[in-house]
């Protein structure tokens, strides 16, 4: 449980429908907080704690979930029912509808907890140079991007700024040092007024930089050519 938590938990306290695989409807509900993992929800049906369940939630018109949980634990609190709901299963799409549905409603709160910060670390640090050989055949191209990042080997966030990026890969500078090997989902923060900047990939290589920084190396799964366009056109 120690190591879920450790990825932020937006509070939304929202209204929402949710539809367990044997309902026949959907039924209200109201979703407290939720993350990539997990969400706190209160609704009327009795659900039996560590018990795996699939359910379609409906938090907008423009977001429509359908996942696989397992009920992690249950409390009362007057006559409603309080749950805490851990993903089992969730589909990358339905993680990327979670990120622009909380942009879309909730723009204070995810820029509260994830991207405070991180404009003063793009600004106060001096990227190193670096004589690593890109032997990719896709060029890389300079940024100075904020980002944000899960480490999904141990479900934990992590910020960085992005110094180079390719349709293939990118590297970028952290506060901690990142294995090779190891799964990560990434947002950058693209300063052309879209959304974020989402990929994933995998850690190719890190090691230290100046002020008790680290440089990595990141491999992404696939070639991201409409992505990087919008980072070359960026200023």
């Amino acid at each position: 449980m120690a190591e879920r938590r450790q990825l932020t938990r937006w509070q939304i306290n929202r209204q929402a429908k949710a539809k367990l695989e044997s309902a026949e409807a959907f039924a209200d509900c109201m979703v407290n907080d939720i993350n990539f993992k997990g969400l706190k929800v209160s609704l009327g049906p009795r659900l039996e704690p560590d018990k795996f369940l699939r359910m379609n939630m409906t938090l907008a018109d423009d977001c429509c979930l359908d996942i696989e949980c397992w009920v992690v634990w249950h409390k009362k609190v007057m006559e409603t029912n309080v749950y805490g709901l851990y993903f089992s299963k969730i589909k990358d799409n339905d993680k990327e509808r979670i990120y622009q549905f909380m942009r879309r409603y909730y723009p204070q709160e995810i820029n509260k907890q994830w991207w405070k910060g991180l404009d003063e670390m793009k600004g106060g640090e001096t990227m190193a140079k670096t004589d690593f050989q890109d032997k990719r055949i896709f060029a890389r191209f300079p940024v100075n991007l904020p980002m944000k990042f899960v480490d999904l080997n141990v479900n934990k966030e992590g910020e960085a700024t992005a110094h180079d990026i390719s349709a293939k890969g990118f590297g970028f500078v952290a506060k901690e040092p990142l294995k090779p090997n190891t799964s990560l989902e990434m947002w950058l923060d693209v300063q052309d007024k879209g959304e974020p900047l989402y990929a994933r990939g995998e850690v190719v290589w890190s090691k230290p930089a100046p002020n008790n920084t680290y440089r990595i190396g990141v491999n992404l799964g696939k070639a991201d050519l409409m992505g990087l366009a919008r980072l070359i056109r960026t200023p």
